[in-house]
């Protein structure tokens, strides 16, 4: 252990019961299998593993922690901005509120009409029941309608509520109110239309209104409590013919492919794109009941987005950055188009080309170099007009338009900056930006510490590569021995790290540590190459660069081998445990959260098959090979000493089975040298979606504590080692110490 952390009590026993299988001809043993079920024993194994971490936290540095997590999630947030019509649409959490209400404005920065309030739905004002949460929301192109994903648990099955909006000029008093099956807090005015009951796996993305207002396209998923999660189906509702008469368009049951949909809102068309995981992009129309190919027999990614009769083509086909082609939406809808048909808008360029806005004279183009944004304004042929001035080393999270006029919307943030809302004119001259909204840090009496350093390093990886890795911490604090700093990363699908406010971070940046991220390959930070050197048989490499990443720090003299953490979640949580199995020395601590970690199974839950494309799949005797050398499950070292592990998991998490954390949790504990290794499981919760602001304190208090103790970090700088003067200073964002 690291530091003068106190002796963890004993964790629970676990039963072995060991299952062999012969893979490709090499026997594979499963002492921990039982732990994939969902029957009584594993529910009180579960159960003491909960209370084993209750047991093995500091409750002083949790009660010491908890007022200053209370305190920043109080802090208001703010969504983007989507405009319809004159009505503009976004989420605002307020302080003391656990969820974000949705609301319309008449103006950009005009006052709120509230239209959903979960707040007030009954199953967020009883504690015995799971919380309700609006996920995602989709307004029509008139803005009269709006479709609003509901989901219980944060499970990721939606049921899809269909809500009107008043008319701008009506009254704007009155509080939420109507009585709907228990849905109270719609907004005065606001009418529940129809209800699509749990409808699986749709989602904002998968959802698009057709021009007349009156229906909608979406792709369902079976639900995965029956094991249907990879049955989609294309669907259209109309409104006149209720949630029982929608027509079928479209069954597709290939489990590595995933349909999504866009409505031309002038012209009515319908446009299929079908793209792997992490493959490339076809593209069909639908026209006279018949899915006609436009995009085909291409590898390429490619989004396609239609405005004022155009159809502008963003593609890495002919450019590993991306670049922005058009062609008329009727030639799109004649089927058949190449890339080489189309005009060159922008070309390809050091800058990635992430999202392009258009309106009717100009387009808003976001582009990422070196993992940090640039924001740009062009005519509609590309001719470019002006650079949108931007701080350095910041991100922008999202960007939106007015289809009917030169506004454009986007959210910045970066590791010193607090997310903010901007809007501007994009046909007026540079220095047009203003600040709709941000979250205000001093609100609540805490703000990003004065010497806050934010710096970008490269770091020498294997096969010659240079990863970025953003580093801030404070520049004036006294430091006993190494600064304590946590690595974080993700390194998969095409996720790009970039820099990002973490409101519950700066707790650890004012009491000395250092945050670090690094860009680790198989992101898409340079694009579909930089992803591709980190997948499939090519995955060590992501590893690679952790293990350089967390190198560099110590021999940068900013941390030492007692103080050094490193997090990640998702398939972040996979990088984590494999660079703890490979390299247990590097690291004092480590946090998992909802991690993949046994890799000759993975494809047997959830979503699981459709990451073989990114991973390869364990029946195929190649990727096997690769697979079992560094799956973390079957990769620990009885010998080594390995670092304190804190794993936590969901119950109803519906994308990473929560077997991964439980095994893995189970083998340290039982066969390894080191730890502690502790696990925590929740309820009423999933992969990360609908958390109330309770629950986000919670795992706040409980995962900082858990490295404030393991790196020796003392509450406020005033127990000796790292500390400084600014015991009240802090924040971080809501995913915590894994952003």
């Amino acid at each position: 252990m690291s530091r003068q952390s106190a002796p963890a009590p004993s964790p629970p026993e676990t039963g072995r019961e060991v299952v062999t299988e012969t893979l490709h001809g090499v026997d594979v043993d499963d002492p921990y299998r039982w732990l994939e079920g969902d029957d009584e024993a594993v529910s009180e194994w579960v159960d003491a593993q909960n209370d084993h971490v209750d047991a093995a936290l500091d409750d002083d540095i949790r009660d010491r922690l908890r007022p200053r997590f209370e305190d920043l999630v109080e802090v208001a947030d703010y969504g983007p901005i989507t405009v319809r019509e004159g009505r503009y649409f976004a989420t605002v959490r307020k302080p003391g509120a656990d969820h974000a209400r949705l609301v319309a404005r008449d103006a950009p920065g005009g006052a709120d009409r509230v239209l959903v309030d979960p707040n007030a739905w009954a199953a967020n004002r009883d504690d015995d029941r799971p919380p309700r949460s609006m996920a995602w929301y989709v307004p029509s192109h008139d803005g009269e309608r709006v479709a609003v994903g509901v989901t219980e648990g944060g499970d990721e099955n939606y049921d899809v509520r269909v809500l009107s909006v008043p008319d701008p000029g009506e009254p704007r008093s009155g509080s939420p109110e109507a009585e709907t099956e228990g849905y109270e807090g719609y907004g005065p005015g606001v009418e529940e239309v129809a209800i699509l009951p749990e409808r699986g796996r749709v989602n904002g993305g998968s959802l698009a209104w057709e021009a007349d207002g009156d229906g909608f396209v979406y792709v369902a998923t079976g639900g995965a409590a029956d094991g249907a999660q990879m049955d989609k189906e294309i669907r259209r509702f109309r409104l006149a013919d209720g949630p029982n008469e929608e027509t079928v368009l479209l069954e597709h049951d290939d489990q590595h492919v995933w349909p999504r949909v866009t409505v031309d809102p002038d012209s009515g068309l319908l446009a299929v794109a079908f793209s792997e995981m992490v493959g490339g992009t076809e593209w069909y129309v639908h026209v006279d009941s018949d899915l006609r190919p436009v995009l085909t027999d291409t590898d390429a990614e490619t989004s396609v987005r239609f405005h004022g009769g155009t159809a502008f083509v963003s593609t890495d086909h002919g450019a590993p950055r991306r670049r922005l082609l058009a062609c008329s939406v009727d030639r799109f809808r004649e089927g058949n188009l190449s890339f080489e048909e189309c005009r060159e808008v922008l070309p390809g360029g050091e800058g990635i080309i992430q999202s392009v806005v258009p309106t009717p004279e100009r387009l808003l183009v976001h582009r990422q170099r070196d993992a940090h944004s640039r924001l740009s304004v062009h005519d509609r042929d590309g001719t470019h007009r002006r650079d949108v001035s931007l701080p350095s080393y910041c991100s922008v999270t999202w960007v939106s338009g007015n289809r009917d006029g030169p506004e454009a919307f986007f959210g910045l943030t970066g590791f010193d900056r607090p997310p903010a809302v901007r809007g501007l004119d994009l046909a007026a001259d540079p220095g047009t930006e203003t600040e709709l909204a941000s979250t205000d840090i001093d609100s609540v009496d805490l703000s990003v510490p004065d010497d806050l350093v934010v710096e970008q390093r490269f770091v020498d990886s294997t096969d010659g590569a240079e990863v970025p890795m953003f580093v801030c911490y404070r520049e004036d604090v006294d430091v006993d021995g190494g600064r304590p700093a946590l690595l974080y990363g993700y390194g998969g699908f095409r996720n790009s790290i970039t820099p990002s406010f973490g409101r519950f971070r700066l707790p650890f940046l004012a009491d000395g540590g250092a945050f670090a991220a690094v860009c680790a390959r198989g992101g898409y930070e340079y694009g579909e190459p930089w992803h591709e050197a980190g997948m499939l048989a090519d995955k060590q490499h992501t590893f690679d660069d952790f293990i350089s990443a967390g190198e560099a720090l110590r021999e940068s003299g900013l941390t030492d081998a007692d103080s050094l953490a490193v997090a990640g979640g998702s398939n972040g949580g996979l990088s984590v445990g494999a660079v703890v199995t490979q390299r247990p020395d590097l690291w004092a601590a480590a946090q998992c959260a909802v991690p993949l970690l046994d890799m000759l199974r993975f494809h047997r839950f959830l979503l699981g098959e459709s990451w073989t494309t990114e991973y390869g799949h364990p029946e195929d005797p190649a990727a096997f090979e690769y697979l079992k050398e560094y799956s973390p499950y079957h990769n620990v070292d009885p010998d080594a000493t390995h670092p304190p592990v804190y794993f936590t998991t969901a119950a109803g998490d519906t994308r990473v089975h929560p077997s991964h954390a439980r095994k893995m949790t189970a083998r340290l504990q039982n066969e390894a040298e080191g730890g502690p290794f502790l696990l925590r499981t929740k309820s009423a919760t999933g992969h990360g979606v609908g958390k109330p602001a309770s629950m986000i304190v919670d795992e706040q208090t409980d995962s900082w504590a858990f490295l404030y103790e393991r790196l020796g970090v003392a509450v406020g700088g005033d127990a000796g080692g790292a500390g400084g003067d600014r015991a009240d200073r802090d924040d971080a964002d809501r995913d915590g110490a894994d952003r």
